[in-house]
């Protein structure tokens, strides 16, 4: 858990920033970063990689809050998501042992972490798993405003997405 003001934003991986379904056009655009051989071996390893956009990295950075990982990557995100993005290395949700007790139609398994990490401050979930139960179980229970936004996993996070969290932020944003 982490203290301040700023607000939050917990960013998953599968489904918002790697389209899962459908047709995707390889992404390899990426000018500027330096694509080193662990990088090179992860593209190779994986081909879902190259449906990262590198222009979702730009317009994650520009919002006025932290970004952290929310995402069962680990630190997989900052070594390999991260620098295919243009990101920084960012902060990680550690999630306990017991965190993969979801039920369908319950409370998503990363719900109550996440609300554990943000520690009572404004925050931003961007997930493809996000339900109205767990819109009610955050409300429910954190203190601050909390932002949970459903992308689609087909589609990934598109310029839409980022006005609308963008303009939840600036609404939010501390004095």
């Amino acid at each position: 858990m982490r203290a301040g003001n700023r607000l939050l934003l917990f960013l998953d991986v599968d489904g918002p920033l790697i389209p899962i379904g459908g047709h995707h056009d390889a992404v390899d655009d990426r000018p500027g970063h330096r694509l080193t051989p662990a990088l090179a071996r992860a593209l190779a390893s994986n081909p879902l990689l190259y449906r990262l956009d590198p222009r979702r990295g730009r317009w994650l950075a520009a919002l006025p809050c932290e970004l952290v990982w929310a995402t069962t990557w680990m630190a997989d995100a900052n070594e390999v998501i991260g620098p295919l993005l243009g990101l920084p290395e960012l902060p990680i949700v550690q999630w306990p042992e017991d965190a993969d007790d979801d039920q369908p139609g319950l409370v998503h398994w990363k719900t109550r972490g996440l609300v554990d990490w943000a520690a009572g401050r404004c925050s931003v979930w961007i997930d493809d798993e996000v339900t109205d139960a767990d819109r009610g179980w955050v409300d429910a229970h954190h203190t601050a405003p909390a932002l949970l936004h459903h992308v689609d996993p087909r589609r990934g996070l598109t310029r839409d997405d980022i006005d609308t969290i963008n303009s939840w932020l600036i609404h939010f944003r501390p004095a």
